[in-house]
């Protein structure tokens, strides 16, 4: 069973990397927000945010893929920014591995995500307000736009009968 559970684990980390890399290409300049060092792209983060359900190297697997789309697609600023994802991905798997659920997990890594996106634009010589205020906020937005997305599709996917919590549900006090 629990090779099975590994297969399983494999194929969804695939998948969702593949969805990661895809969607920055497939919704490049209609699903778009590009002012940068700012982007937005609906849907980007769903990926990553499935991600945390199943398993942190899962996570991280998702954001380095979501980091390759958007380098693919537009600049390397944007897609540093991306591979933040796998810093929150991992952090809300974290969570979700504790006995988080989801929705919680997304909420709480929200400040990790924008906090993130916003410091990783400075060394590329953005000051402080475009920083912080531009992509920090914008970032959580965002953020809280997938969140949403992420949550409906969750639900979807289990009343559909595809199981994405893979990991154990260990609850440590």
């Amino acid at each position: 069973m629990q090779r099975q559970s590994r297969v399983r684990e494999m194929l969804y980390g695939a998948l969702l990397t593949g969805m990661a890399i895809l969607i920055p290409i497939a919704f490049r300049g209609w699903l778009q927000v590009y002012l940068p060092p700012f982007s937005a792209t609906i849907g980007s983060h769903v990926p990553s945010m499935l991600a945390m359900a199943i398993s942190p190297w899962t996570a991280v697997l998702v954001g380095v893929g979501s980091g390759l789309g958007f380098l693919i697609t537009l600049d390397a600023v944007i897609a540093a920014r991306a591979l933040t994802h796998a810093l929150f991905g991992a952090a809300g798997a974290y969570l979700i591995r504790r006995g988080v659920p989801l929705w919680q997990a997304i909420l709480i890594t929200l400040p990790i995500h924008a906090l993130s996106e916003a410091l990783v634009v400075m060394p590329f010589g953005f000051d402080l307000y475009t920083s912080l205020v531009v992509v920090g906020v914008g970032t959580a937005l965002h953020h809280c736009v997938d969140g949403l997305i992420t949550t409906a599709l969750s639900g979807a996917l289990d009343k559909a009968g595809v199981p994405l919590r893979l990991q154990p549900r260990t609850v440590t006090r």
